[in-house]
């Protein structure tokens, strides 16, 4: 029982901290505040290592959105988790990660960036691999060793900002100069590899190897929204450089992840290649140069992935612990008031009109259209979109409308902690939306566009409506398209093979020549020559002189008499 007042206790500090960190955020917002702490613990030369604080409305809102997800989510744990004999390490590793995120979003210093981003990177690794078994491991193994570039970039960073005299970056930011370039550079490759972004993709879906409320908080306001929040951070070093290259990276992984959902089965699979999509989303307009509404669409996506996360969860646990949706279906006959939340956060990640995430990918996708950029940009960034609504169509096809399939509900129980924490997730993914764009843009936004362009994205969503349920239909005698295409199926579903490329591409090569060089070198020849040889040489050495004086009186007689020879002549 102690575990479960723990948990209970958490989720009610965590939501308290919460609704602190909101009200603050409103106070910084209305009188346009910003408050730092220094707290300086070493000076080296003329650096000085700072853990530095601030606090402004941007901070505090994300601080905010983090800890009522949290708070939610450690809730949902009471009940997910209530079977497992370690339910205490998991709530501590829980908590250790919220603290880790906390650390990052307040920091405006490099040095102190770097302790919440090292903890993400470890206390992501001890959760993926909790299950402990051999597909969490190498899951966790290809999270870890993935994000570890990103915190060299970092480490990196923080040694280049040495030539400046300090690691507060927004004191560079307006600065343009040929050492900013490399600081660029660095920054980029570690957002990339915390958000994700090809080609470091492989990481994210392998990750839905931890538990189910783990995998709601690192996919909707955590691990996976730090990098984008380090680019938002540093948005204005951003805009000095010519950032389409990273433009064109971004929409292709919102493509590719969109492509690979319509391929899969796996139902935490298909949410995570959905939030990689709209990290792709996020990514592309901060490098248009739209930093505020990349930070839009960071807080009403990581409601609505949350309440999406842990309908999945409440799903699979009902279902005997199977993630893969060709076993699923007519649930909402035993799940209502999951189902209802899966299909509400559902719509709202497909942009469905007047809940948080239509607010924020409908100003995304129009201000897009009104910066000038080519056909392709556009192209894809509208396909995108359409692939959104057709993976989640196909989605809520599989497991809610087609009939009960092989595989039937073993259980049909909703918890009350569970249902609790996902109708609060619902009330902010409907109105989260609305209320944060009253807020952080002070002016509304008023595009006057032709019709045809206005209601393109509701086009795209159409067809996206229309060609997922037309690749959903399946039944016994017609020929799917994945058996007809299995090539193409698997090159799309795999993420255009990057699993294997990170994985057993590069590490099937090294390791053969590795045991090869092995074999060969150091426990054949090198132990032989360098090891062996000086101890054979010794031991033959010993053996001779033994052989020559073993009661060998000629030896004696010999050498006495040449050392009188060679002493008289001397």
């Amino acid at each position: 029982m102690k575990s479960v007042s723990f948990y209970m206790l958490s989720s009610f500090f965590l939501f308290v901290f919460g609704v602190l960190m909101i009200l603050l955020g409103f106070y910084f917002l209305y009188n346009d505040l910003v408050f730092l702490f220094d707290w300086e613990f070493l000076s080296l030369n003329s650096m000085l290592m700072t853990l530095t604080l601030i606090f402004d409305w941007m901070s505090m809102f994300f601080c905010g959105c983090v800890f009522f997800i949290s708070s939610m989510v450690v809730m949902y744990s009471h009940t997910y988790m209530i079977g497992d004999l370690y339910k205490v390490r998991f709530l501590y590793l829980v908590l250790m990660f919220i603290f880790s995120m906390f650390m990052l979003i307040i920091s405006p210093n490099m040095i102190s960036i770097l302790i919440g981003w090292d903890g993400l990177g470890l206390v992501s690794y001890c959760l993926v691999i909790y299950f402990q078994n051999y597909k969490s491991h190498s899951a966790g193994m290809l999270t870890i060793l993935t994000n570890r570039i990103g915190d060299v970039a970092i480490l990196l960073s923080i040694s280049w900002m040495m030539n400046y005299g300090s690691w507060h970056y927004f004191y560079y930011l307006g600065i343009y100069s040929s050492w900013g370039f490399y600081l660029f550079i660095l920054l980029v490759l570690a957002g990339f590899t915390k958000s994700a972004q090809i080609p470091f993709s492989s990481w994210l879906p392998a990750a839905m190897a931890a538990p189910t409320p783990v995998s709601a908080l690192v996919h909707s306001s955590t691990l996976v929204t730090a990098g984008v929040y380090l680019l938002i951070r540093f948005s204005d070093l951003l805009y000095s450089f010519n950032c389409n290259f990273f433009l064109i990276i971004s929409l292709m992984t919102m493509f590719m992840s969109g492509l690979g959902a319509n391929f899969e089965f796996d139902l935490k699979k298909i949410i995570a290649l959905s939030t990689l999509s709209q990290l792709g989303l996020m990514m592309s307009i901060l490098f248009l140069g739209f930093p505020y509404l990349s930070y839009f669409h960071l807080l009403t996506h990581a409601f609505f992935k949350a309440l999406l996360f842990l309908c999945a969860g409440l799903i699979i646990h009902v279902m005997n612990d199977t993630q893969d949706i060709r076993f699923m279906g007519g649930l909402s006959h035993q799940l209502p008031v999951t189902v209802t939340c899966f299909c509400i956060s559902n719509l709202s990640l497909c942009g469905f009109p007047y809940l948080s995430g239509f607010y924020s990918k409908d100003l995304i996708l129009e201000i897009m259209s009104f910066s000038g950029n080519n056909f392709f940009v556009y192209f894809i960034m509208y396909f995108s979109v359409g692939l959104t609504v057709c993976y989640s169509v196909r989605l809520v096809y599989y497991s809610m409308i087609v009939g009960t399939s092989s595989y039937c509900c073993q259980s049909y129980f909703e918890d009350k902690f569970m249902n609790f924490s996902m109708i609060f997730l619902v009330i902010l993914s409907i109105l989260s939306g609305s209320i944060i764009s009253w807020l952080i843009f002070t002016t509304p936004f008023f595009l006057m566009m032709s019709f045809f362009m206005k209601i393109m994205s509701l086009i795209f969503i159409l067809m996206g409506v229309i060609v997922g349920y037309s690749l959903s239909v399946f039944y016994y005698g017609v020929d799917s398209y994945y058996y007809k295409n299995y090539f193409l199926s698997s090159f799309l579903g795999t993420m255009w093979f990057m699993p294997s490329l990170s994985t057993f591409f590069l590490t099937s090569k090294s390791l053969s020549y590795s045991y090869y060089l092995n074999n060969n070198l150091e426990v054949g020849w090198g132990e032989l020559i360098f090891s062996k040889l000086s101890f054979i040489y010794l031991v033959i050495l010993s053996k001779l002189s033994q052989l020559y004086y073993y009661n060998n009186l000629k030896i004696y007689m010999i050498s006495f008499f040449l050392f009188i020879f060679m002493f008289t002549f001397y």
